[in-house]
């Protein structure tokens, strides 16, 4: 299971940190999903109801690439000028049209939301095929998300492009202290969402586990909290190695899939084709700086390895 390689990269408190604040970010996307579901849901039916135009079919199977969409039919070009309607940033907005599939725009609340996500969203279907960046993005840039202070959601989202682009996957303990306080401020902004209650306890039973006091040896606990983490009476918690090996797998497989997609992606610009290719390669080179992880993620690396011989 290679828990003696997971147990040395845990010496690393830097790397601990990394892997915890990065699992934050897994919870708190899975409390986001009801709430992101029944507002997409309403906004595009809002929308139908107030414009008859958007009920029309799309005329000519419009497709755009990237943040092109040239010569949209007259269904599309409506749907087009709304979305940016509701764009908080339209005069400004670089738009993804390529996540979407606009003949879909008038049935499917979903193919509307991803016009204000990153890129890379094509094959997404719901909320629950969406990570933090995506669904915290859709709620920044739709002005139909009222509700929330776009201070508080716009930190978390530097928090998390600082983390995720971390080049060493390490993060400082002050960096950790200013997160945890950025991630709270967030979650009470859904205090009247039941779901955000249970991910504002997670989160703080994961902020406070210590990583590298215990990876091996039991798979039970106590706590109804977290599957695989047990705490005391002084919310001392201690977690099997098994599933801290599982969490990192989750984690770097979504980093992964998020940066060979990008290196693959034919309409990005010069320098951010770059950027994205220089951070696959360190990601790929740590995945082969570590024996368990290498064998782990042995079909990406060779997608790496692909990728960089087209180059």
């Amino acid at each position: 299971m290679g828990l003696e390689e997971l147990a040395l990269r845990l010496n690393d408190s830097g790397y601990k940190n990394w892997l915890k604040a990065a699992r934050c970010l897994l919870l708190l996307r899975e409390g986001l999903h009801p709430f992101i579901t029944q507002h997409t849901r309403d906004f595009h039916g809002d929308l139908l109801n107030q414009n008859t135009l958007l009920r029309k079919p799309c005329e000519t199977s419009c497709r755009p690439r990237g943040t092109k969409f040239p010569s949209p039919c007259r269904a599309c070009s409506e749907w087009q000028r709304v979305i940016l309607k509701h764009h908080r940033q339209r005069e400004t907005a670089t738009v993804n049209w390529g996540n979407c599939f606009p003949p879909r725009w008038r049935k499917d609340n979903w193919e509307v939301a991803k016009a204000y996500m990153p890129r890379g969203q094509g094959e997404v279907k719901g909320a629950d095929q969406c990570d933090a960046s995506a669904l915290l993005n859709l709620i920044n840039y739709c002005d139909y998300f009222q509700s929330v202070d776009l201070k508080c959601v716009r930190e978390v989202i530097r928090f998390r492009n600082e983390l995720m682009h971390s080049c060493e996957f390490c993060v400082k303990d002050e960096w950790m202290k200013h997160y945890h306080t950025t991630l709270k401020n967030l979650v009470w902004q859904f205090r009247n969402q039941p779901q955000m209650a249970t991910v504002g306890r997670q989160i703080e039973e994961m902020l406070a586990v210590d990583l590298s006091i215990y990876v091996s040896g039991w798979d039970q606990m106590d706590s109804a909290v977290m599957d695989g983490i047990e705490c005391d009476s002084t919310s001392h918690c201690k977690t099997s190695g098994n599933l801290i090996s599982q969490w990192e797998a989750e984690l770097l497989q979504e980093r992964l899939q998020e940066l060979l997609h990008a290196a693959a992606d034919d309409d990005d610009d010069d320098d951010t084709k770059t950027q994205d290719t220089e951070q696959l390669k360190r990601l790929g080179g740590f995945l082969q700086a570590n024996r368990d992880l290498a064998e782990r993620f042995s079909a990406e690396l060779k997608a790496m390895s692909s990728l960089q011989a087209g180059e």
